[in-house]
């Protein structure tokens, strides 16, 4: 009876009894877990405070969004994670500029905000795991943005993957492969050449609604 399966549960669930620190540390191996296994978009609060043994609450009560929990386990900081994002927050006009800007910003700003991503990149060449956790890093910010731009479009999700596809290949050519010109460059300058085609693949219908004179 001892052996039964129902008598090795409880413990498990018990994730308060080591205190916060520990109910913490059991919350963020299970995101680690988690996110590892089903990536960014998949994995659930629920989920994880299923297998660290608490609930969804106390999961939120430590980490106050999916986000912040994500960060926590990549080492990257909260506001990180927030500044693409937020770069789709002023009018269309310009979104390319910001968001490039507000990109190389993250990646190539301080070392406590860009080095973690910058291990995760280059993990990402060699590990489809590690592949998956960066585009769904990348793809869950550009796709929230994009989605606020135009709901509807039933080519958002081409637009998304584009962008995405657009900004990791300069931060690879630059930070990883470097490129000499690329690398080089100053980040004005590359803003100045990117931000036109990030702009003209999240606004494609700008340049008609200009192009008329009627």
């Amino acid at each position: 009876m001892t052996s039964d399966p129902v008598d090795d549960h409880p413990p498990a669930r018990r994730g308060r009894r080591p205190g916060p620190s520990g109910t913490r540390q059991a919350i963020l191996d299970a995101a680690r877990a988690r996110f590892a296994r089903e990536g960014y978009t998949a994995a659930t609060i629920r989920g994880i405070a299923a297998d660290a043994g608490v609930n969804a609450a106390l999961v939120m009560q430590f980490f106050r969004s999916k986000d912040e929990l994500f960060a926590a386990v990549m080492s990257i900081t909260p506001a990180t994670l927030h500044r693409i994002a937020d770069a789709f927050g002023g009018p269309h006009q310009g979104v390319g500029e910001r968001v490039v800007r507000a990109y190389l910003d993250v990646w190539e700003g301080s070392p406590q905000d860009a080095e973690p991503l910058l291990a995760m990149l280059r993990s990402a060449i060699s590990s489809e795991q590690a592949a998956g956790q960066l585009r769904d890093f990348i793809e869950a910010r550009v796709r929230r943005g994009t989605e606020s731009t135009d709901r509807h479009d039933p080519q958002v999700g081409l637009r998304v993957a584009l962008v995405s596809a657009m900004l990791v290949g300069v931060v690879v050519a630059r930070r990883v492969v470097t490129v000499p010109t690329l690398a080089a460059a100053d980040r004005d300058t590359i803003v100045g050449l990117v931000a036109p085609g990030i702009q003209a693949v999240l606004t494609p219908a700008e340049p008609a609604a200009h192009g008329r004179t009627t």
